[in-house]
């Protein structure tokens, strides 16, 4: 069969992801005429067209660029770098298009906004009345935070050829080393565990909603949001909507089990003899359920003791909830944090950027750096005061080489640039609160800052460049940095 992509000069680098790129064009397609039979349920509402034809030019796009290109039998892992990026671009192009057509609040740079945020589950929004959106639109918006949780490149891995060495390539450029750290066995084996947990938290969690006498609808959602780690929500009061503590609790539970690596919660259901590591034998979830449980209590005695709260228990309950949605960079609210004292903003602030587990949807730092580093400095700080053999780093029974500790500085270091970067570019328009809190906020996929861009506002007073610059930083949070930078660097380079 002849081929659409030219395969000599610079192109034929490039045709692989383009063919890749055409596999998770489909996947977007499959959700978007989900959507749509949703629509049509609804009536056929108003997002019913713009979600069939938004399908229809997903779909014949992917299966253009997969019939004009032709597989490539060996992969490196900067095809692997390249195919992740394109991936994600497509998508989020093409994922624009239903709000594109749509109308309404989505102007041209709003709608290809609400695509990132929603693939790269960071939860940010330019809607000032989300409750106006039609239900195959509002379905449509979190479902792609949905497959975004998982990772679409993920996904991808599963319909590509058996051949190892693809899905290895695959799976080592878009998960980082420390979310594979659990697992020895093939990593096409290690997609599969991830996927058939989120499965389940999503499911389980979807019907422990409905039990509470919510719509299936908004149970469905709800837990699609929580298990991404994304927060979209169909109210506009966020899940401060229902007023339960019982929501409160099982989204509470949902978002911290899709902050914890996936492959740990498998094997602790299903141990088999070549990893023995659970949930509870293992040192960074011990870390981030003992860190998340210290800002609990922080944030409640806060609340409490400065008056905020005159109820013992409704301080518990805003700050367990808030807490959670923001370690797990879900972006949930219940409460405007903007009105909290300024201590429980500080708290809140280190939990975004610390964030939950690799292996995870989570975003952020992720707790697995951080315990290396402050191993790191330890070690540093007794070296220094005479101790010997104290530079070996373990976690979890696995020694880290000063490789692995100097990748892991390089990548926080660059992380805190990206944010002082941000902070700038939105502090154009912006105060010092909000500016800096966005970029976070964008980095760590959470959502919600402080400021104009806190948990009860959004992101619609960004002018045009912020925007965009909004959407690149979010991005680069999303595929943790330098796979998209070595794609970047790839397109200039010889």
């Amino acid at each position: 069969m002849p081929l659409f992509f030219k395969t000599d000069g610079k192109m034929k680098k490039w045709n692989t992801t383009i063919r890749y790129a055409g596999f998770s064009l489909i996947g977007v397609a499959i959700l978007m005429f989900i959507s749509a039979f949703i629509a049509f349920r609804n009536n056929t509402d108003d997002s019913f067209d713009p979600l069939v034809f938004s399908g229809m030019a997903a779909l014949f796009s992917g299966f253009f660029a997969i019939i004009g290109t032709k597989p490539q039998e060996k992969m490196t892992i900067e095809d692997g770098f390249r195919i992740v990026t394109g991936c994600w671009i497509a998508a989020c192009v093409f994922g624009a298009i239903p709000y594109l057509l749509f109308g309404g609040e989505f102007t041209v740079v709003n709608a290809f906004f609400e695509s990132v945020s929603g693939f790269t589950t960071t939860g940010a929004s330019i809607l000032n009345n989300i409750e106006a959106l039609p239900n195959g639109l509002q379905f449509w918006r979190i479902a792609s935070a949905w497959i975004g949780g998982i990772g679409i490149v993920t996904l991808v891995s599963l319909v590509i050829s058996g051949q190892h060495d693809r899905h290895s390539v695959l799976a080592s450029a878009e998960l980082s080393d420390l979310a594979k750290s659990y697992y020895g066995g093939r990593k096409k084996h290690f997609v599969y565990r991830m996927i058939v947990v989120y499965l389940i938290i999503t499911s389980v969690s979807a019907i422990a909603l409905r039990l509470t006498k919510m719509p299936w609808f908004d149970a469905t959602t709800l837990a699609m949001s929580a298990c991404s780690t994304c927060g979209f929500c169909t109210k506009n009061l966020s899940v401060g909507f229902y007023d339960s503590w019982v929501v409160d609790a099982i989204l509470c539970i949902a978002m911290l089990m899709g902050a914890t690596n996936f492959s740990l919660m498998f094997s602790t259901v299903w141990p088999d003899k070549g990893n023995r590591k659970t949930l509870f034998n293992t040192q960074v979830v011990r870390w981030f359920l003992a860190l998340v449980t210290i800002a609990i209590l922080a944030v409640t005695a806060n609340l409490y003791f400065s008056g905020y709260c005159t109820s013992f228990p409704k301080a518990l309950r805003l700050a367990a909830f808030q807490v959670c949605s923001l370690s797990t960079t879900t972006g949930f609210a219940t409460a405007d944090t903007n009105l909290w004292p300024t201590g429980s903003m500080a708290i809140l602030l280190l939990c975004s950027l610390v964030c939950g587990c690799s292996g995870s949807t989570s975003g952020g730092m992720k707790m697995d750096r951080f315990v290396i580093v402050v191993k790191s400095l330890k070690g540093m700080v007794n070296s220094l005061i005479g101790f010997k053999n104290v530079n070996r780093i373990k976690l979890d029974g696995q020694v880290k080489t000063e490789g692995n500790v100097t990748s892991i500085l390089a990548f926080m270091g660059t992380y805190i640039l990206i944010i002082a970067i941000g902070s700038l570019i939105f502090a154009l328009s912006m105060d010092f609160k909000t500016s800096l809190t966005a970029s976070i906020a964008c980095i760590g996929s959470v959502g919600p800052g402080f400021g104009e861009v806190g948990s009860m506002g959004n992101y619609a007073g960004l002018l045009g460049f912020q925007k965009v610059a909004a959407m690149l930083i979010m991005l680069l949070g999303r595929v943790e940095i330098f796979p998209m930078l070595i794609a970047i660097r790839s397109i200039f380079r010889r």
